[in-house]
């Protein structure tokens, strides 16, 4: 019998130096279901130490509210903001 394995795909945008440390503007990433906002922190910075760097700094918009709590569950079709901290004003 063969196990089908559902995954979600979500959009993750990068902003300021979290964009220059991922190379790229957006990227959409395959995640299982339970997936939490920290975990997709933690798969996008895997392997690449300087936006890890980054990433532990950021706050992070899903669809563009406010993410309180990183164990918040993503959902399919999901778009996670990567905010660096800004400066000026």
């Amino acid at each position: 019998m063969t196990e089908l394995t559902t995954t979600l795909t979500v959009t993750v945008r990068y902003f300021g130096a979290a964009q220059a440390a991922a190379g790229v503007e957006c990227e959409m990433v395959a995640v299982e279901p339970g997936t939490t906002v920290a975990d997709v922190a933690s798969r996008i910075a895997d392997g690449n130490p300087r936006l890890a760097a980054v990433l532990t700094r950021c706050t992070y918009l899903c669809d563009g509210v406010a993410v309180r709590n990183a164990s918040s569950e993503v959902r399919a079709g999901q778009t996670i903001d990567a905010l660096p901290p800004f400066a000026g004003g």
